[in-house]
């Protein structure tokens, strides 16, 4: 399997070397886009007051506040065009490319194609840190300086987040299970 991915790589690269320094082009200047926009949206937060200078004086509300016009604004600057790029070439390169290659190269996993991840732990945790925002925000603690937050609070909230989630995704487990065996034992 992995000689057969080899040579598709190499054919690739034979036949398409200059689209794929324009790619990898491309991607560098995305890339030094994205670290400029970023500069630029901290240095306007700052100065528009859309934040506190000093970190001990953030809370909540400013991180998420902070992080919702950091995507804004890398979304606007960088990622569509980027998608216009990506829609450009693949329109104008590779739909050209022979059917016969496209499929080759399909075929051989060339752009992906197989995911050898298999654990979910990354939504898991996405999921738990969401459950954590509402619990601060419940709490009224939304706006609190992180400098007057005490760590026990912090630990405690994000265990009480933790529980939630094994709760809510729990009991229907539970239960689901508990159909799956009562079903399996009646055959």
């Amino acid at each position: 399997m992995v000689d057969k991915e080899d040579k598709v790589w190499k054919k690739f690269f034979k036949k398409h070397f200059q689209m794929f320094v324009v790619w990898i082009v491309a991607a560098i200047l995305a890339g030094i886009g994205a670290v400029y926009v970023f500069l630029r949206v901290v240095s306007d937060a700052l100065a528009t007051e859309l934040v506190p200078e000093l970190l001990g004086d953030w809370s909540l509300g400013y991180v998420i506040t902070f992080i919702f016009h950091v995507i804004f604004w890398e979304l606007i600057w960088i990622g569509i065009p980027v998608i216009v790029f990506v829609a450009a070439v693949y329109l104008g390169w590779w739909k050209k490319l022979p059917d016969k290659e496209r499929k080759e190269y399909k075929d051989g996993h060339l752009f992906g194609g197989r995911n050898k991840r298999s654990d979910a732990g990354g939504f898991f945790t996405f999921i738990v840190n969401i459950v954590f925002l509402i619990l601060v925000y419940l709490d009224d603690n939304w706006d609190l300086a992180f400098k007057n937050w005490e760590f026990d609070y912090l630990v405690h909230t994000y265990l009480w987040a933790l529980v939630w989630v094994l709760v809510i995704i729990g009991i229907p487990m539970l239960l689901g299970l508990g159909w799956w065996v009562s079903t399996k034992l009646k055959k």
